[in-house]
């Protein structure tokens, strides 16, 4: 029998050491009690360094002394984490060695700080991991057996550091380390939705971590954890505010702030950035305008930049949405993007700085179908826009769904650089209330081959400057955590910037290799755990879609992205209804975007054109994205078009019913606390999942004329 939890709670004043023991509790014999894990409230999230299991005993051999070469800040940081982990995961001291060597000593350092690393005979190999890369070895070093981890830059022996202790957390052989890695992209940065009265736009953990009132003077640990967290998965950058930007971020007294989370951030390498108000010049300047041919508008952003590198020297640069939904930008003044981009990349260039100018325009007069504005947008001014500008591009040429097609910007921009933009905080798919590992979705984005350059030109290869030569490489995600004790207001939603910051660095990793990692790291290295755990998040996101918008079906929502109403025909403008997407009637339902109908085909490259066009070849999850269809539609597994719908709603349904009974099944797998908290969420999820199945085909019925058969969730 269990240990009642209040049993526990009088029996559990242990060390910390035998706390972190208790993430791994060895399953006794069925006759005695079980051990309850002790609680954990997810803020650690995965940095918990907890022991990884009986390769703990052989780990003891291969580290027993951490030495750090060099004295900076950087350097500073690699040292505590190496040695805090060490202890948390091994359970014993673990000294720090500033002298000779032994057997067992891991050695971190740059041929610059550390004449040992220098002298090895493989440092060669640093030349091609670049600045941020490294190299781990399994080496003898002064006639001794050591992990030695080089790199270029102390922040490259930063991530090989990290990436060291995450092969520890994992349980991974470490006896025989031969490891080079470097990041595929430059930018990898967090874009906070963050506004300056302590809210976040699409944030469901609670207030911004960013004290504005506390700031400069006063300094929350949490910034170091987080820029600890970012730096954990190489992310390198965080724009901290939202990108409907408030003016005021830019005035001195919030630069002043600012510079001060900049100041915490820098021994992590996380640099700073800002989005930025097109109309500045105007609101904070006082300019009589923001024309960007203007030549006082130039120097007044010339001006802007010199103070803020003054007071942040590492600056990234600014991120811009312009003439969106409202946002002033260069068109307001008869202008052209690249104009507007342009006056900003002047003013930051001197200094190294980039501009990064978001592609998510959709005006009406450009054309009737809002997936196909961006694109035209922008392809006419490819190659126009300066060297330090990258133009960021949304997974998909809509908004943030639960499934859509890949943006065709991802090739079409041939002399512009383009990054990927995703969004972690699940603004469509459920917010922090539903289970949906995103990896899937992002590893499908990136794997999807836009043929830009013929077979192979995957969007992972573009967006790393490999179809065309980018000078600008990256991706970002919109990151929303929060003030929630866990971050991200749902346990599993750390999972998504977990993700994110593994596919920054590697966009070609596979998401079931990521999903098994944050797995082990966040909850346990049981593998039969860590089994069920992984196939919870790999069928997630094609749950999801199944009880919302299956078959290509998209912008079934209401103002509050969430809840069904794919009867919404009232909105301030018609783009931002559903029933503008879903095309329901009686004849059939669906957007034709073929060759026969509005053409958004033709902005991919055939032979991608030809089967998104064709019926028969188009790929069913993205049927009524591209095609209109009669409910009596023959699909490939023999149903009508109807009986298909129905059948993804409901197995969509019975997937969230058995993420609900997967993980009340590793009850006495994971702690009571997380595991209470995630089942409460599942509870909402499986509800949901039933809500969005009725009233969706409740109201397609009255188009179809067909029956809705029962729910079965057995």
């Amino acid at each position: 029998m269990k240990i009642s939890r209040r049993e526990f709670v009088l029996t559990s004043l242990a060390s910390a050491a035998g706390l972190y023991a208790g993430s791994y509790a060895v399953r006794a014999n069925p006759a005695q009690a079980q051990v309850q894990l002790p609680d954990e409230d997810g803020y650690k999230l995965w940095l918990r360094y907890a022991p990884p299991g009986d390769v703990a005993t052989k780990y003891r051999k291969v580290v027993q002394q951490i030495r750090v070469d060099g004295d900076s800040a950087t350097c500073g940081v690699i040292r505590n984490e190496l040695q805090s982990a060490v202890v948390s995961m091994l359970g014993n001291p673990v000294s720090l060695n500033e002298g000779e060597l032994s057997d067992g000593t891991v050695l971190v350092g740059t041929p610059k700080s550390s004449a040992l690393v220098c002298g090895m005979n493989w440092t060669t190999g640093l030349s091609t991991v670049g600045d941020e890369g490294f190299i781990i070895r399994r080496s003898r070093v002064a006639n001794r057996h050591v992990t030695a981890i080089a790199a270029n830059t102390d922040l490259g022996a930063l991530y090989g550091a990290f990436h060291f202790l995450r092969l520890m957390q994992t349980g991974q052989r470490i006896d025989r380390l031969d490891v080079t890695e470097r990041p595929a992209l430059q930018l990898r940065l967090m874009n906070h939705w963050d506004n300056l009265d302590g809210s976040i736009e699409r944030g469901y953990a609670g207030l911004s971590m960013w004290q504005w009132d506390d700031l400069p003077d006063k300094l929350s640990p949490r910034y170091t954890d987080y820029a600890r967290a970012c730096a954990s998965l190489g992310i390198n950058g965080a724009v901290i505010n939202n990108v409907n930007a408030d003016v005021r971020i830019l005035s001195p007294e919030y630069l002043r702030k600012v510079a001060a989370l900049a100041d915490v951030w820098r021994p992590y390498g996380v640099r700073m950035y800002l989005s930025a108000n097109f109309a500045a010049p105007v609101l904070l300047g006082k300019l009589a305008t923001a024309d960007p041919l203007d030549q006082s508008v130039l120097n007044w952003w010339k001006a802007k930049a010199d103070e803020i590198y003054a007071l942040i020297p590492d600056f990234g640069g600014f991120l811009v949405k312009a003439n969106s939904e409202g946002q002033p930008g260069p068109k307001d003044y008869h202008r052209t993007h690249a104009d507007g981009a342009n006056v900003l990349a002047d003013a930051v260039a001197p200094h190294g700085g980039n501009i990064i100018w978001r592609a998510f325009v959709y005006d009406e007069d450009v054309d009737p179908d809002r997936t196909k504005r961006a694109y035209i947008e922008f392809t006419r001014l490819d190659g126009k826009f300066r060297p330090n500008v990258a133009i960021q591009v949304k997974n998909g040429p809509l908004d943030f769904q639960p499934r859509e097609p890949f943006h065709a910007l991802f090739g079409g921009l041939k002399e512009t650089s383009i990054i990927a933009e995703i969004q972690a905080t699940q603004e469509y798919l459920g917010q922090a209330k539903h289970l949906v590992y995103l990896g899937t979705m992002w590893a499908e984005f990136l794997g999807s081959d836009t043929h830009a350059k013929g077979p192979g030109s995957t969007v992972a290869k573009v967006i790393a400057g490999k179809v065309y030569p980018n000078r600008i490489t990256g991706m970002v995600s919109v990151t929303n955590p929060g003030l929630d004790t866990n971050w991200c207001g749902h346990h599993f939603c750390q999972a998504n910037w977990y993700a994110f910051g593994r596919l920054a660095w590697n966009p070609e990793l596979p998401a079931a290799t990521i999903a098994d990692e944050w797995t082990r790291l966040t909850f346990t290295n049981d593998r039969d755990t860590v089994t069920m755990i992984r196939g919870m998040m790999m069928s997630s996101r094609e749950t999801f879609v199944d009880y919302t918008m299956p078959l290509g079906l998209h912008h079934m929502i209401g103002g509050d992205h969430y809840a069904p109403m794919p009867w919404n025909a009232t909105a301030p403008r018609i783009d931002w209804t559903a029933v503008y997407y879903h095309r329901a009637s009686e004849q059939g339902i669906g957007f034709d975007r073929t060759k026969h109908g509005d053409r958004a085909v033709e902005q991919y490259f055939p032979p991608v054109c030809d089967m998104f066009d064709s019926l028969e070849l188009c790929p069913e999850k993205l049927l009524l994205w591209f095609h209109r269809c009669a409910w009596d539609y023959r699909m490939k597994s023999g149903n009508i078009l109807w009986d298909e719908l129905c059948a993804k709603y409901q197995t969509g349904v019975a997937g969230a019913a058995g993420l609900q009974k997967t993980w009340q099944a590793l009850a006495d797998k994971v702690d009571a606390r997380r595991h209470g908290e995630v089942a409460d969420r599942l509870a909402i999820q499986a509800a949901d999942s039933a809500k969005w199945r009725l009233q969706i085909l409740q109201y397609f019925a009255t188009f179809s004329k067909r029956p809705i058969p029962p729910l079965n969730v057995s």
